[in-house]
């Protein structure tokens, strides 16, 4: 692909994205740029990724046939207010905060602009993310393609209806948290019973994996796979027992609400 892609921010969740799209080799370092505030951050960018760096937002605007707006929402309307009259008018725009609609983007820009509203998550640095995206009315097939085949180096996507947005960040954008809290409580559990503590994250880790690996190729409901682990009378269906007198299943839901409503108080 020979777009030249630009990133204005550089926290955690573009550098996961820069790094998934680096190692598929699809994406030349020479056709992306970022800007960050620190030096720190921008030195980093050029040592650790061998790609250019700079403080300049609108150095990046220019250089962009696709930008990445990976800020956090409250700093839009300032970025947006710096780069409107640098960028190419063909340019598309692409923002992965919660919380930020098109409308918003379009408003403050004050003019019509292409525009894809997107929510990746942090295992697109092992390439194995999980983005949702959303274009506005502006964007070709041919154009959300292109922005499907940048996602795809990183992670796997889908398309959806921005009236779902807002409930993306509690099923994929934040639920990695959620998950690494259950698989370090696996290892506490392991660890209580003697195994040493690398042989337990290992061993959790990788039969989360597996069963999320098995959900996706079996194509068989959770709850099936899940009853074929139970042996009737089984230790399986004691835990699964006690997860259900826990209210394991409500406090996620729980969880995934709290979150949802924190993201459309940010609208």
């Amino acid at each position: 692909m020979i777009k030249k892609i630009g990133f204005i921010g550089a926290g955690k969740m573009a550098q996961a994205m820069i790094e998934g799209m680096l190692k598929t080799k699809e994406i030349a370092k020479e056709n992306i740029m970022v800007s960050a505030i620190s030096e720190k951050t921008i030195d980093k960018m050029k040592t650790t990724y061998q790609i250019a760096a700079t403080n300049n937002n609108k150095e990046v605007a220019r250089f962009s046939d696709i930008l990445f707006l990976a800020v956090k929402p409250d700093l839009h309307s300032k970025v947006i207010a710096e780069i409107r009259n640098e960028i190419n008018r063909d340019l598309i725009l692409i923002t992965i905060a919660a919380g930020i609609t098109l409308a918003d983007i379009e408003h403050e820009f004050g003019f019509g602009i292409k525009t894809v509203r997107t929510m990746p998550n942090t295992p697109s640095l092992v390439g194995e993310g999980m983005s949702v995206i959303c274009p506005n009315e502006l964007m070709s097939e041919k154009e959300i393609i292109e922005v499907e085949f940048i996602f795809n180096t990183f992670s796997k996507t889908e398309r959806m209806d921005e009236k779902l947005m807002d409930a993306i960040p509690a099923i994929s954008g934040s639920s990695p948290a959620y998950v690494y809290m259950f698989i370090e409580a696996l290892a506490d559990g392991g660890v209580m019973q003697g195994i040493p503590r690398d042989q337990a994250y290992r061993l959790a880790a990788q039969s989360v994996f597996g069963a999320a690996k098995m959900v996706l190729e079996t194509k068989l409901h959770p709850g099936v796979l899940k009853d074929n682990v139970c042996t009737p009378g089984g230790a399986t269906i004691e835990a699964v027992a006690t997860l259900e007198k826990e209210q394991f299943r409500g406090s996620v839901l729980a969880a995934m609400e709290s979150c949802t409503k924190k993201v459309k108080s940010l609208n």
